[in-house]
């Protein structure tokens, strides 16, 4: 058993925010949350970890990743730069994704983002995989980098018909048997780190044939999709041009949208699809920094949280840090809606509420709070409030005090991966030159194709 004491928690749960408080922890779950003095005489046998009256908070979760994305890092395209969505899809990442082709490769391309995740205080990711020169076991190589990084995610393939219906159907099959390896019925232990969804890439590459046929599959598993909508305008001409109908209104045509389904972005979409979305249930996750990289617009925001509908926040593989994220996300809606009242509720409740909710579709314990019977999934921050603080401010002190570079320890299962800025279980030195070289060498692959 571990017991965190002398601690200033934010539990973002019922009990608020406790001053000089502590944690108890055993196995993977918190066991108890009360006073340091009390707790420590209940729990004298207990590794004690002393706060040291730093601020100690659930773990952040990143509802949207691509740990895949990694080896575009510093790599130069040849010919003009992309000028459009579309072009940065053909010349950067399905060239990428195909030559992605080695188990070395998945894997170091998968670590060193979930290391930056950890020194940056993220506990658990819903990450959204592509390989196509590598497709059957990919999520067995990405879950292995997960579990030995030791953090929490939610796995699944990137479907689509841009490769021919051989990588197609690998994709498929791909998914399919992932989902059933990760499903509880099947499994005697079930390793409690790691789950697993249906992925899609997007409308714009998905044949009504692959609708129906993940469609079938996802319901014979009684799973939901990690889906990119409506990103680009692109989406939106595809869709109508092949249905003739918009893009939400085609996924829900082939039941691809449902409660435990993720539709990703939702930018270029209209108030009936909103309305679709909320009907069906749909989550939503907002990436604000790669849409403003990539230029293709602002999600409606304020329009989703009008609806009720549950909208989450994701870093879509710009980065691994949540921090950066949710302070594009605070401030993005006032330049968009010229209004500096909005951004902050929506952005908290996003954070600190909405990719809670998500994963506890994906997990049988709660995950994001800290709370009895929930993960042990911790952050410890060196973080030494200069004015008052307390549950209702919380949110305020992260966007304009805190930082990446604050987090100390984190805790995830109620195992310790980084204590006092050093990454325990994991040679970081080692992982990151050995990723160069396997970058380098992906790099020659790229100009070549």
């Amino acid at each position: 058993m571990k017991l965190i004491g002398n601690a200033e928690i934010l539990t973002l749960g019922s009990k608020g925010f406790i001053h000089d408080g502590a944690i108890a922890i055993d196995g993977e779950t918190i066991k108890e949350i009360g006073q340091t003095e009390e707790l420590r005489n209940k729990y004298p046998d207990a590794e004690f970890i002393n706060a040291e009256h730093r601020l100690v908070m659930p773990g952040f979760l990143n509802a949207h990743m691509h740990l895949y994305s990694t080896f575009a890092r510093g790599m130069g395209l040849k010919g003009e730069p992309p000028k459009t969505f579309g072009e940065i899809l053909k010349k950067l990442w399905w060239k990428l994704d195909k030559n992605l082709t080695t188990k070395e490769e998945l894997y170091y391309s998968a670590m060193v983002p979930l290391i930056e995740g950890i020194k940056s205080g993220t506990t658990a990711i819903l990450d959204h995989h592509a390989s196509f020169g590598l497709i059957d076991g990919s999520l067995d190589i990405i879950e292995k980098a997960a579990l030995d990084a030791g953090v929490r995610s939610v796995l699944c393939y990137e479907t689509s018909d841009r490769w021919g219906k051989e990588a197609r159907d690998a994709s498929i099959r791909e998914n399919v048997r992932f989902i059933m390896k990760k499903k509880k019925d099947v499994i005697t232990e079930p390793e409690t780190l790691t789950a697993a969804t249906f992925g899609m890439h997007a409308s714009l590459t998905l044949s009504d044939e692959t609708l129906e046929m993940s469609k079938s599959e996802a319901e014979r598993l009684g799973v939901g999709f990690h889906i990119h909508v409506a990103e680009g305008e692109e989406d939106v001409e595809d869709s109508l041009k092949k249905s003739g109908v918009r893009v939400v209104e085609r996924l829900k045509k082939f039941g691809i949208l449902g409660d435990k389904t993720l539709a990703i972005h939702c930018i270029h979409i209209n108030e009936k699809e909103i309305d679709i979305l909320k009907e069906t249930n749909t989550m939503v996750v907002h990436n604000p920094e790669s849409n403003m990289n990539n230029a293709v617009g602002v999600a409606p925001i304020l329009e989703f949280f009008k609806k009720g509908i549950l909208t989450g926040i994701g870093t879509d593989g710009y980065t691994p840090s949540m921090f950066e994220s949710v302070k594009v996300a605070y401030i993005l809606p006032k330049l968009h809606y010229k209004d500096p009242r909005v951004g902050g509720g929506e952005s908290q409740k996003m954070l600190f509420e909405n990719n809670r909710k998500i994963f506890a579709k994906f997990f049988d314990k709660p995950v994001g709070v800290i709370e009895e019977g929930a993960y042990a999934d911790i952050i410890i921050l060196d973080y030494y409030p200069p004015t008052p603080f307390n549950a209702d401010n919380a949110f305020y002190h992260l966007i304009f005090g805190m930082r990446d570079n604050l987090v100390n320890t984190t805790i995830i299962n109620g195992r310790i991966v980084m204590k006092d800025r050093k990454l325990l279980n994991i040679d970081e030195e080692k992982i990151m030159a050995k990723s160069r070289e396997v970058a380098k060498k992906f790099w020659e692959k790229m100009q070549n194709d």
